[in-house]
């Protein structure tokens, strides 16, 4: 088992690398692989360092898998090329994920879609994952008619620059930014770019993804992204309406059965997810779990997953684990 990781230098990248580790991942060779720049670096695996090799030198040596976490440009540019060769490419960009051919998978969900013709498989956006980790069995339960959601993202889901803007500014120092206004002690309602429509990419990436991977274009989504000075874990309150009534015991029961998903609702004794306490770990979860009374099927969730794992290398390597299960028994 060949497998490359693309962008292994950065900080999903490296979530990755210490994700495979754990999880026993079978590699009988590994490439670490980056842009130019890191090239000739060592990296650490399992007590042995590796060279970074360059794209072009990875896209030769014919990899089985290829765990892309390198940017959208580079994935449009170097998939391809890697797919041509035979290599089965995960990608945790936005580069493929409403490309109407490829797959957008998060495993416990809706891993049959992916067929043996599928060498480019997309990895969902972080918030979007964790939210229907948690949706999916009520959606099949309830059926989901409206979403509201606001998500409360960590600095992390920028990337290792906003982790050393927010580091800087809570140290009195404020050069290199990367947000148009301070992160520390601030809260900024914009994650990503504006879009035409007023809402930011990754506002719309909530509506677009959670329809595709749902496979249900019916449910009318509406979203606000707000980061927030955390590096733990990206929160998000979401209001669910459904077409048919539900019970908050079943709801709660069915998600506790949900693989993945884990319960903390006990308010009375302050028992409720954060991202302290979700921070390096995989599963998404679930707490104040309680009917919307000012409208009838009415639900409120508070959902949250450690971004970079579950939201992004964990669920990469999970996909990959299931073709392993699957294609390569």
């Amino acid at each position: 088992m060949k497998l490359a990781v693309v962008g292994a230098t950065g900080m999903v990248g490296r979530v990755m690398l210490d994700v495979l580790e754990e999880r026993n991942f079978p590699i009988s060779e590994l490439l670490l692989v980056a842009s130019e720049r890191s090239v000739g670096k060592t990296m650490a695996f399992k007590g042995r360092d590796y060279y970074v090799i360059g794209l072009a030198e990875a896209v030769l040596r014919k990899p089985d898998f290829a765990l892309f976490s390198a940017g959208g440009s580079t994935s449009l540019e170097w998939a391809p090329k890697f797919a041509a060769q035979g290599t089965i490419v995960i990608d945790n960009s936005s580069a493929w994920r409403m490309d109407p051919e490829k797959k957008l998978v998060v495993p416990e969900i809706n891993s049959e879609v992916i067929t043996e013709n599928d060498l480019i498989i997309a990895n969902p956006n972080c918030s979007t994952i964790q939210m229907v980790m948690a949706l999916a069995p009520l959606h099949g339960a309830y059926k989901i008619n409206r979403l509201v959601i606001s998500t409360y993202q960590s600095v992390t889901g920028t990337g290792v620059k906003a982790v050393e803007q927010l580091e800087n500014e809570m140290s009195g120092i404020s050069d290199n930014k990367v947000y148009p206004h301070p992160i520390h002690m601030n809260a900024l309602p914009h994650c990503d770019v504006f879009e035409e429509n007023g809402y930011t990419r990754e506002e719309m990436k909530l509506v677009r993804e959670t329809q595709k991977i749902l496979d249900d274009r019916s449910i009318a989504i509406t979203a606000t992204a707000v980061r927030i000075p955390t590096s733990g874990g990206h929160s998000e309150s979401v209001n669910v309406e459904f077409e048919n009534d539900f019970n908050l015991d079943d709801v709660r029961e069915l998600l506790q059965k949900t693989p993945g998903v884990v319960v903390q609702d006990d308010p009375e004794n302050n028992v409720y997810p954060m991202p302290v306490t979700a921070n390096g770990k995989d599963e998404v979860f679930v707490g104040r779990i309680r009917r919307d009374g000012s409208r009838p099927n009415c639900l409120n969730l508070w959902i949250v997953s450690d971004n970079l794992r579950k939201g992004a290398a964990t669920n990469t390597v999970q996909i990959a684990e299931y073709l392993l299960s699957t294609k390569w028994k």
